[in-house]
């Protein structure tokens, strides 16, 4: 009875530890376009996340690509930045 306990206590254990493995891989490749408000600066606005299996240098310059795309349009009055990891409020 103990070996059966322990062996699933065991499995579960490799599990979350792998499942916890590749979502911080998965985390750390991810980069995030967010933007402020016309009405306040300080507001921290979703726009994107590049989360391509290609690796981070990869979804860094997309970000960085639309980030200089939405910004030079004509009349945009607000600012655009990429962050490091997924959508974070």
């Amino acid at each position: 009875m103990w070996f059966k306990n322990s062996y699933t206590l065991l499995l579960l254990l490799a599990a979350v530890g792998l499942f916890a493995f590749f979502f911080v891989e998965w985390n750390q490749t991810a980069f995030t376009l967010y933007r402020n408000s016309v009405m306040d600066e300080s507001t921290r606005i979703h726009v994107a996340t590049f989360d391509a299996s290609d690796g981070d240098k990869y979804n860094m310059e997309n970000c960085d690509i639309a980030r200089s795309l939405f910004g030079t349009q004509q009349g945009v009055r607000v600012r655009y930045w990429c962050e490091k990891g997924r959508f974070n409020k």
